[in-house]
């Protein structure tokens, strides 16, 4: 898919994101479980995946067809970005065939002392056809990526970079922001716990909104739930 058809697959639709990260019930390093979460979420009326790791990917490419936004999650030492953060993998994300490959655009630290606004520079150099997504913390990032030739913008690392704001919710003064500043077109992400945010995060002029916690990781939203019930005092 070129990047005109997949704006009009995704255009004010819901993308879920299927991930479980080590540690969690539900994740399995042979895959398995995140494909029926993507199946759950087509049957939904998702318009698009986001999804981490190859396993997965491949296994929920090879179940729905949807478009779908590809990251690697892998710490480096003395790295502080860890969403797709070097070329490898890229090369890796690249080979799976996804649509969209989302990578840190922040102030970060990187491997390699590279800058964001380097590194996206060689990527779009080595893979001029991919389409990419700047995963933001801050309109300045945003804007960078977007002077780099980005194909999406996304507000997914907003309060989680050292020296945001920390927030409870989605960011809607960024997100609003973006629109008015930066030419590429907005993925909102990052906090939307209920489908009336996710809706305004698309009235404000967001081409799509990304909800994965509020939807596809059980332990996330059993514990919120258990946190609300235990500030009444009730229980001995």
């Amino acid at each position: 898919m070129d990047k005109r058809q997949v704006i009009e697959r995704i255009r004010h639709g819901l993308i879920v994101s299927c991930q479980a990260l080590e540690g969690e019930p539900l994740y399995r390093p042979e895959g398995g479980v995140m494909p029926l979460m993507a199946e759950a979420a087509r049957r939904a009326g998702a318009v698009g995946i986001r999804a981490n790791g190859v396993q997965d990917i491949r296994d929920i490419m090879a179940r729905v067809d949807l478009p779908l936004i590809g990251i690697i999650k892998k710490n480096y030492p003395g790295s502080e970005a860890y969403i797709t953060p070097t070329m490898d993998e890229v090369d890796q994300l690249v080979d799976t065939g996804c649509a969209i490959i989302a990578l840190d655009c922040t102030r970060q630290s990187r491997p390699g002392g590279l800058t964001s606004r380097e590194f996206l520079r060689q990527v779009r150099a080595k893979y001029p056809g991919q389409l990419f997504m700047a995963d933001c913390s801050a309109l300045e990032d945003a804007v960078m990526a977007a002077e780099e030739g980005i194909d999406f913008v996304g507000t997914t690392l907003n309060g989680y970079v050292k020296g945001d704001e920390a927030m409870d919710g989605p960011n809607f003064e960024l997100a609003r922001r973006i629109v008015e500043k930066v030419p590429a077109p907005l993925i909102a992400e990052g906090r939307i716990h209920r489908p009336e945010e996710a809706r305004a995060m698309l009235e404000l002029g967001a081409l799509a909104v990304v909800v994965g916690g509020a939807i596809t990781r059980p332990l996330e939203i059993a514990r919120r739930f258990v946190t609300e019930i235990e500030k009444a005092q009730l229980r001995p």
